[in-house]
C-alpha cells in the first residue's frame, strides 16, 4: 500500500455508510432520560408517597411496557436500516502504481480510478467518468425509473462540480446496468470523489436518521402552551397551599398536594397523543400508494396554499405521439410529413435515427419515451453488439452502437435506404444547456456528421443564421399555441479524421450548424390532470406549471388542463440582467394580444392577468425587479406559504426537494428527492395528500385542545376537593386518565378525512382567538356546578364533581370531534362513537359509579332526590351550548342551521344522553360517594 493512499484512507476514513445500533441499555438509559418519562418517574413517586398506590403501579406498568416497545421499535428499525445500507462489493481499482487489483469496497478512497464492468455494478461510492459511458438506475435518488446515459467527462481541466457535472458522475446506490467505452477495448473508468455519508446515499440516510426540522408554527404554539399550563400550575399552587394552611394541614401533606396539582395540570401524554392522527393518516396514504419519510410534514400538507406541477409524465402523458417533422430546404419551411418513415435518405432522417441516448439491454430497448418514440417512428433498429473488428472494417474506428433501416420489403415503396450508421459519441441531455447530439459515422470514406436536437430557440442560435428560415418565430409560435411540443433539429459536418473526433469538446461540436426543422410532439393530458385541477382550484389553491417546454406550449396544456381558464390573459415576462452600459430591462408580451389594444392601454392592463416567465427572467425579475413579484421576493413570506410540488423526478429533483412537501411519482417506496413518493402514476396523489394532511392537522389540534381542557378541567375539580379537605380516589383517576382521557385520544384520530377539498383550510397556529376562546369557554361548567352552590352537604362532592367531570371529558370528545368541513361526521367513527356510548353509560349509571369508588369500602348516603334529576339536568346542559359556541367561534354556525345535520345532531345528542339515563336505571340505584380522601 503506498504512502499516498495510507494519506488519503487517514483523512478520509473507510467507504462504509455505519447505521448505529445502540445496545438496550444504552438505549434505555437514553429513554428514561427523556423528559417525559423523567417526570413520569417524579410523578408515580409522588403518588406512592401519597399512597395511590393502584393508580402508581398502573401507571408504572404503562410507562414500562411503552419503554419495552420503544426499545424494541427503535432498534429495530436502527437494524433494519443498518442491513438496506449495508454494501460491500469487490471492485478492482488502479492504484498510484499502474497495478490494478481487487478490493473491498469499504477501501476505497476519493481519487481512486475504479473499473466499471461492462454488466454493471451497483455503485459503492460516488464516481466521475474518465472514459466511456454508462446507462444508470437512479430511482433510489430521484424515484425516476427511466434509466440515465451517463458520459465521459467532457474536459478534465474544468473545476469539478457536483450539480454541473451530474450527468457524469455515478451516484452511490445507484445501479449501472451497463458499461461501454467507444474509444478501445479497455474497460470503462471512473474516479471516486466522495464515500461513506458525503455520498448521495449517504445523504439519504442522513436525512432519515436526522431528519431537518420543521418550522412549522403549529409545534412552537404547543410548547408555548405547555409552558403557559406549567404557570396556571404555579398560580394553582399558591392558591391550594393558602386554602390548607388555612385548615391546618400539616406541611409535608400540603407539599405533596401543590406537587399534585403539576402532575394534573401538565399532561405528559401530550406529544404522544399528538402523534395519534399522522399515524392514522400515514396508514391510509400507504393504502393509498404514497410512502412518506418524513411523519411530520403530512400535518404540513395541511396548510399547503401552492401546488407547483411538472409538465411532461406529470400533467401529461409519459410518452410522447409523434405528429410529424416539418423539414427546411433552401431556408424555407416545407409542409409537415406526418409519416417520418416516409423521409429521404437525408440528414433530417439520420437525426431522427441516430441523436438519441437508447440502449439496448438484452432484447430491450432502453431509454427515455421521447427517444424511444422518435426510433419508433421511423422504423430503424439499433444494434450494441458489434465486434471490434466489424466496426473497424466499416467505420474505421469502435463505435458505440449501430443503427440500421428496417429490411427493404418493411420500408415504404418510395424510400429505400441501405446505408447504416454508426454512433461514435454522445453527449447527453441536460436541462441547463436545453440539447443533447452525437457525433455519427457512415461506411466508408464518408464525412463524420455531429446531429444536435433541442429547444428550438437553443438550436436556432447555435445554427448558421443563413440556414434558419425567417419564419422561424411564427412557425415555432403556430405549433406551439396548438400545444404540439416542438424540437429544433440541426446537424454539422466534421473532419474526417477520426482520432481527433474524440477530443473535440461539446462546445465546438454544437457550433456553426445547419438547421434542418422540427420535429413535432403530441403530448396528451392524463385523463386525471383536467378533474384534479379543478378540484383544485375550486378549494382555492394556486397552482403553477413548472416546465422546461416553450412556453406557448405550456401555455396551451395550461389552458387544457385548466388551470388558467380560457378568458384570462396571460403576459410573458422578458427579463434581461444588467450590462456595462445598460440597466436591467424588463418587457411585456400579451400571449394573445387584444385588438385594437396591443399597445397596452390603461383599460387593457387593469384586467387580470396570468404571468410566465423562464428561470432566467424570473432570477432576474427576483434581484432587480423586486417591487413586481413583491410576495415571492421577501423570505419572510416563504416561511408562511407552504408550497408543494409534484412531479416525476426525471429533471425536477431540486423543486421536490425544496417544497415543503415534495411528492415524487414512482415506482419507488422511498427518495432522496421528496418527503412523498407515489405509486400513483398521476396527480390523483394530491388532492388525497392535502385531505389527509387536513384531517391530520386537525385531529391534532383536537387532541391537542382535549388534552389541555382534560388537564383543567380535573386541576379544577381536584382544587373544589381541596377547599373540603378531600380528593379523587386512586381508581376515580385511573377511570378519569386510563379508561376516558387515553381511549378517547386514540380512537379521536380514526376519523377519515372528507372525500371533497373545501375553500377553507385550517388553522396552522394554536395561538389563535377561535383556540383561546373555545379552551376555557369549555371548562365553564365544572367551576360553575360546585362553587357557586350553598347547599352542599359535605358528603356528596365528590360523587356530584366525578360524575360532572367525567361527563365533562365526553361533552369535550364530541365538540372538538367536528367533522365537517375537513373530516366525515362523527356518526362516520363508529368505534369512537361507541366508545362514547359506553363511557356515557358509565358517567350517568349509579350503580356501576359506585363500583368504581371502592364499591363497599366506600359509604353510601343517598342524596336528596332533586339531586337525582338535577345532576342528568347538569350534564345535559353544557353539551349543545359547547357545540353551538364552538360553532359560533369558528364561524360554523351554518352547519348547526342545516336541517339534516341538525336532525342528525340532534339525533346524537339523545342517544349519547338519553340512553344512559335509562340504561343506568338512576332513580332505582341511588347516587353515592366516591372514597373522599381527608387530609387531616
Amino acid at each position: 500500500m503506498c504512502m499516498c493512499f495510507a494519506h488519503r484512507r487517514k483523512v478520509y476514513g473507510p467507504n462504509i455508510i455505519d447505521v448505529p445500533v445502540k445496545p438496550y441499555f444504552t438505549l434505555l438509559v437514553e429513554e428514561v432520560l427523556n423528559p417525559f418519562y423523567i417526570f413520569q418517574i417524579l410523578s408515580i413517586a409522588l403518588w406512592m408517597a401519597e399512597t395511590y398506590y393502584y393508580y402508581a403501579a398502573c401507571i408504572l406498568f404503562i410507562s414500562f411496557i411503552s419503554i419495552a416497545v420503544s426499545l424494541y421499535q427503535t432498534r429495530k428499525q436502527s437494524v433494519t436500516l443498518r442491513n438496506m445500507v449495508k454494501l460491500t462489493v469487490k471492485v478492482q481499482v488502479c492504484r498510484d502504481t499502474g497495478e490494478e487489483e481487487m478490493v473491498n469496497s469499504q477501501d476505497l478512497v476519493p481519487g481512486d480510478c475504479i473499473v466499471i464492468p461492462s454488466n454493471g455494478l451497483l455503485m459503492p461510492c460516488d464516481a466521475t467518468l474518465l472514459t466511456g459511458e454508462c446507462m444508470v438506475n437512479e430511482s433510489m435518488l430521484t424515484g425516476e425509473s427511466i434509466p440515465v446515459l451517463k458520459t465521459t467527462l467532457p474536459d478534465l481541466d474544468l473545476t469539478y462540480s457536483i450539480d454541473e457535472h451530474k450527468r457524469h458522475t455515478l451516484f452511490c446506490g445507484t445501479q449501472v446496468i451497463q458499461s461501454k467505452n467507444y474509444i478501445s477495448e479497455d474497460p470503462v473508468m471512473a474516479v471516486v470523489i466522495r464515500t461513506g455519508y458525503c455520498t448521495a446515499k449517504g445523504d439519504l440516510v442522513s436525512s432519515i436518521l436526522y431528519p431537518k426540522p420543521l418550522g412549522f408554527k403549529f409545534y412552537k404554539d404547543a410548547i408555548k402552551f405547555i409552558i403557559f399550563l406549567g404557570l396556571l400550575a404555579l398560580i394553582g399552587d399558591i392558591y391550594s397551599v393558602v386554602i390548607l394552611v388555612q385548615k391546618k394541614v400539616p406541611v409535608s401533606r400540603l407539599l405533596l398536594r401543590a406537587l399534585d396539582l403539576i402532575t394534573i395540570i401538565v399532561p405528559p401524554a401530550l406529544p404522544a397523543a399528538m402523534t395519534v392522527g399522522t399515524i392514522y393518516a400515514q396508514n391510509r396514504l400507504k393504502k393509498n400508494g404514497i410512502f412518506c419519510i418524513s411523519p411530520p410534514r403530512i400535518n404540513l400538507c395541511g396548510k399547503l396554499k401552492l401546488i407547483c406541477f411538472d409538465k411532461t409524465g406529470t400533467l401529461t402523458e409519459e410518452g410522447l405521439d409523434i405528429w410529424g417533422v416539418v423539414p427546411v430546404e433552401s431556408n424555407v419551411f416545407q409542409p409537415i410529413i406526418h409519416e417520418p418513415r416516409h423521409l429521404p435518405d437525408n440528414p433530417l432522417l439520420r437525426t431522427l435515427a441516430t441523436c438519441h441516448s437508447i440502449s439496448l439491454i438484452g432484447n430491450s430497448l432502453i431509454g427515455d419515451p421521447l427517444d424511444l418514440k422518435m426510433l419508433e417512428s421511423i422504423g430503424w433498429d439499433l444494434k450494441e453488439n458489434v465486434t471490434e473488428a466489424d466496426s473497424i472494417a466499416a467505420f474505421g474506428t469502435r463505435v458505440l452502437a449501430v443503427i440500421q433501416p428496417p429490411p427493404m420489403e418493411e420500408q415504404p415503396y418510395d424510400t429505400k435506404q441501405e446505408i447504416v450508421v454508426g454512433i461514435l459519441r454522445r453527449f447527453p441531455f441536460a436541462s441547463s444547456l436545453q440539447r443533447m447530439s452525437v457525433l455519427t459515422k457512415r461506411p466508408g470514406s464518408l464525412p463524420t456528421e455531429a446531429y444536435l436536437k433541442g429547444a428550438p430557440e437553443m438550436v436556432a442560435s447555435l445554427c448558421l443564421k443563413e440556414s434558419v428560415p425567417t419564419d422561424f418565430s411564427e412557425m415555432l409560435r403556430h405549433y406551439a399555441r396548438d400545444g404540439y411540443r416542438v424540437l429544433g433539429l440541426a446537424y454539422k459536418v466534421l473532419s474526417p479524421d477520426i482520432f481527433i473526433l474524440f477530443s473535440l469538446n461539446r462546445s465546438y461540436v454544437e457550433s456553426e450548424m445547419t438547421f434542418l426543422g422540427f420535429l413535432i410532439m403530441r403530448n396528451v393530458l392524463k385523463a386525471e390532470t383536467k378533474p384534479v385541477i379543478i378540484s383544485l382550484k375550486q378549494a382555492n389553491f394556486q397552482t403553477v406549471m413548472v416546465t422546461g417546454d416553450n412556453m406557448l406550449t405550456a401555455l396551451n396544456v395550461a389552458r387544457n388542463c385548466g388551470m388558467i381558464d380560457l378568458k384570462d390573459r396571460v403576459i410573458f415576462a422578458s427579463a434581461s440582467p444588467p450590462t456595462y452600459d445598460k440597466p436591467a430591462s424588463l418587457k411585456f408580451i400579451l400571449a394573445d394580444p387584444i385588438p385594437d389594444q396591443q399597445n397596452g392601454t390603461e383599460e387593457t392592463w387593469s384586467q387580470s392577468y396570468h404571468l410566465a416567465l423562464n428561470g432566467r427572467s424570473f432570477a432576474v425579475v427576483l434581484e432587480y425587479f423586486p417591487n413586481l413579484l413583491p410576495k415571492v421576493s421577501h423570505r419572510a413570506y416563504f416561511a408562511i406559504y407552504c408550497v408543494g410540488m409534484c412531479g416525476d423526478g426525471a429533471n425536477d429533483c431540486g423543486a421536490l426537494k425544496a417544497a415543503d412537501a415534495g411528492i415524487s411519482l414512482s415506482e419507488a417506496e422511498a427518495s432522496v428527492a421528496s418527503s412523498f413518493t407515489s405509486k400513483i402514476n398521476n396527480i390523483e396523489c394530491v388532492p388525497i395528500l392535502i385531505r389527509e394532511g387536513r384531517a391530520s392537522l386537525v385531529t391534532s389540534f383536537g387532541i391537542f385542545k382535549y388534552m389541555a381542557m382534560y388537564s383543567l378541567i380535573q386541576f379544577v375539580c381536584v382544587l373544589i376537593l381541596y377547599s373540603i379537605n378531600s380528593n379523587l380516589g386512586d381508581w376515580q383517576y385511573l377511570f378519569f386518565d386510563l379508561a376516558v382521557t387515553t381511549t378517547i385520544a386514540i380512537f379521536m384520530g380514526r376519523t377519515e378525512p372528507t372525500k371533497e377539498l373545501v375553500p377553507q383550510r385550517p388553522l396552522g397556529s394554536l395561538i389563535k382567538v377561535p383556540i383561546l376562546v373555545t379552551v376555557p369557554a369549555t371548562g365553564f361548567v365544572p367551576i360553575n356546578v360546585t362553587s357557586t352552590n350553598t347547599n352542599y352537604l359535605p358528603n356528596y362532592e365528590n360523587t356530584v364533581l366525578f360524575c360532572v367531570t367525567g361527563f365533562q371529558y365526553l361533552i369535550l370528545a364530541t365538540v372538538l370531534s367536528k367533522g365537517q368541513p375537513f373530516r366525515k361526521p362523527l356518526y362516520s367513527n363508529g368505534t369512537y362513537l361507541c366508545l362514547l356510548y359506553f363511557l356515557s353509560y358509565i358517567c350517568l349509571n349509579g350503580r356501576i359509579t359506585l363500583g368504581m369508588c371502592y364499591g363497599e369500602i366506600a359509604g353510601t348516603n343517598l342524596p336528596p332526590t332533586i339531586w337525582e334529576y338535577c345532576i342528568p339536568v347538569l350534564l345535559w346542559v353544557p353539551f349543545p351550548s359547547s357545540f353551538l359556541l364552538c360553532c359560533l367561534v369558528f364561524a360554523d354556525i351554518s352547519i348547526v342551521l342545516h336541517y339534516k345535520v341538525f336532525k342528525r345532531l340532534s339525533l346524537l345528542l339523545v342517544l349519547l344522553v338519553i340512553t344512559p339515563l335509562l340504561l343506568g336505571e338512576m332513580r332505582c340505584n341511588g347516587w353515592s360517594i366516591c372514597n373522599r380522601r381527608n387530609f387531616t
